[in-house]
């Protein structure tokens, strides 16, 4: 059975998405791809997907499921009305989700529709670890980001250190999930998707690090609890297209729309 998917955006996540898609399976179609306004459909458009500018038009391709890949402000705009109409919404800007209002808003549209936010594990990995042992009990978790110091260009970093001129690895930022996904939109995702599986947004303790000889992105994470404790890392090439985004990122979204259609599927 084809499985029928919309996207919101269609940059490097988007792309990357897509090609991923068309290399694994034949059943899932992408329908239409939300664009803003005079946006160039660019290469590697999926093949027959409508290119509209409007939720409505969207949703009137009748997707089983929408994707989000262009980021917070997309979700701020879009998110409750895709939910609200009984859609289900696989996000990746999970960083938006650190403002409780829209968080708030998102959980109501979501109910109202019967649908679901749908949050993959991204460029991290893990969180199935996590979530279970907040069942049974959590009483730390830390995060860390790794990245190149280019990965941090055109962000709050560049004030709070000199990313051009660091010779040794340097964490520029300590704080909560919270704080940093929404002071740092376009790294800080997995923060929020770690937050959101453990123990919540000012619970998780964060540190983001530039480092001008890291050659990918490396998220650690620890937690401890009545559970036990473990620790977990992952260093993963970015997209070549754009150095502050995991190439596992569109992976974990390719991974969760296959998971819907599959006769057996890892939870």
């Amino acid at each position: 059975m084809t499985q029928r998917i919309a996207l919101i955006g269609f940059g490097a996540m988007g792309r990357s998405l897509v090609r991923m898609l068309a290399n694994h399976s034949d059943s899932v179609r992408c329908v239409a791809v939300l664009q803003r306004p005079g946006t160039p459909a660019g290469p590697g458009w999926p093949e027959g997907a409508e290119r509209v500018e409007t939720v409505a038009a969207l949703l009137a391709q009748q997707p089983d499921l929408v994707v989000e890949c262009a980021g917070h402000a997309a979700l701020q705009q879009h998110g409750a009305d895709v939910l609200a109409a009984g859609t289900d919404l696989l996000v990746a800007a999970v960083g938006a989700l650190a403002d409780a209002a829209l968080e708030q808003r998102l959980r109501a549209a979501a109910q109202a529709g019967h649908a679901q936010v749908l949050v993959p594990a991204g460029a991290l990995g893990a969180l199935d670890i996590l979530s279970a042992a907040r069942l049974a009990g959590l009483t730390q978790v830390d995060y860390l980001s790794h990245k190149p110091a280019r990965a941090w260009k055109g962000t709050p970093a560049e004030q709070l250190c000199a990313l051009d001129t660091l010779t040794a690895p340097t964490v520029f930022y300590e704080g909560t999930a919270r704080e940093a996904a929404l002071r740092f939109p376009q790294n800080a995702n997995v923060a929020a998707a770690v937050a959101l599986a453990g123990a919540g947004f000012e619970a998780t303790r964060v540190r983001l690090m530039a480092d001008p000889a890291a050659e990918g992105n490396r998220h650690v994470l620890h937690a401890e609890g009545a559970f036990g404790h473990f620790d977990f890392s992952v260093t993963g090439q970015v997209l070549p297209d754009n150095p502050k985004t995991s190439m596992l990122a569109p992976a974990s979204l390719a991974r969760g729309i296959l998971n819907r259609g599959a006769a057996i599927a890892l939870a």
